[in-house]
């Protein structure tokens, strides 16, 4: 290989890595700017607030791959946090949305609150494969009406639109505490987060589900020749979506301690940019779930760090902007030389 080679390698590399470096660059820039950024507590203050994220970002990663898009992801975890927070206050909470209900075991308000959204995201994926409705007009459309759902269940009498606090101790537990490592604690979401991150490895990796997956995000005309309901797997990835958006939901619900009609609201943008960053393909067909989790580790670092340092947070939504629109055009920048 001679030197031109050798300098056009470099070059091709460079391109098809620029979002990488840049968020490297911008991630030294801010331990360089404060240094003290680099500690234990931070770097698990991160994990912790990644963890649901990394959950929502693989249900909304699934839905890519197969070229589609879902953005009704954040009202649906605003949905299934206002659900569960309902029915996991606690027992002597004078404002309790259900007074005459005994605290349930956890796992119940869970699994309700993740049979819900995973209807809606049933729902979201017979509409987009049965009616051929465009995913981004379907969830839209999807977004707009669970808010109003969200909203009336939300605006309960005789306490109206107050946000929906006094959980359990044993909910709180759930969600905030962690197992003791020396002086720290290793969250419990970021346990939840790696189990629901093996098993979604397992579910695009080691089925005939996941097989299915990838082949309609690259040419759904081709798998449909080769014998894949194609409309069935896309409900099927859409169902899987919802469930997690549950499960996030009623985890963020924990984390914060409360829930309003409002949790939730443009988690679906973070989780599509986060995709990207990830090495997710908007165009379909590509994608990972080391990438998508390194993806939202990412966004949760220059997030926390420029916080951090005390920048805007509106600056804080331009810097995020930009990097969403850097991603997405090298992107497609990608695919157009494939083809």
């Amino acid at each position: 290989m001679n030197k031109a080679e050798k300098r056009f390698d470099a070059a091709k590399w460079l391109v098809d890595n620029v979002i990488y470096v840049v968020l490297v660059l911008l991630v030294i820039g801010i331990i360089i700017a404060s240094p003290d950024f680099l500690s234990i507590t931070n770097f698990i203050n991160i994990l912790s607030q990644s963890s649901s994220r990394i959950i929502i970002a693989l249900g909304v990663a699934g839905i890519l791959i197969t070229a589609g898009t879902d953005l009704s992801a954040g009202r649906l975890v605003g949905l299934a946090a206002v659900v569960s927070a309902s029915m996991l206050q606690a027992s002597d909470y004078a404002y309790k949305m259900y007074p005459n209900l005994a605290e349930l075991p956890i796992i119940v308000p869970i699994l309700i609150a993740m049979a819900v959204t995973g209807l809606f995201g049933a729902l979201n994926g017979v509409i987009v494969s049965k009616f051929h409705v465009p995913p981004f007009i379907a969830t839209l459309g999807m977004m707009i009406g669970v808010y109003g759902v969200t909203s009336i269940y939300f605006d309960r009498p005789p306490y109206g639109a107050q946000p929906i606090g006094g959980l359990s101790q044993s909910f709180t537990t759930f969600a905030q505490r962690g197992i003791p490592i020396g002086q720290y604690e290793l969250p419990y979401l970021v346990i939840y987060a790696a189990i629901v991150s093996i098993i979604i490895w397992v579910i695009w990796n080691k089925t005939q589900l996941g097989k299915n997956m990838y082949a309609i995000g690259g040419n759904p005309e081709a798998a449909k020749v080769s014998g894949v309901n194609v409309a069935r797997n896309i409900i099927l990835i859409y169902l899987i979506a919802g469930l997690l958006y549950g499960f996030s939901g009623t985890l963020e619900a924990g984390r914060v301690g409360s829930a309003t009609n409002n949790t939730g609201n443009m988690y679906e943008l973070d989780a599509i940019a986060a995709c990207v960053v990830g090495g997710v393909s908007l165009s379909g067909g590509i994608g990972t779930v080391p990438g998508v989790i390194t993806g939202v580790l990412i966004f949760q670092i220059i997030n926390y760090g420029l916080a951090f340092l005390g920048v805007s947070p509106y600056i804080q939504f331009i810097v995020k902007g930009a990097i969403i629109i850097v991603a997405v055009a090298f992107d497609m920048r990608k695919h157009a030389k494939k083809k």
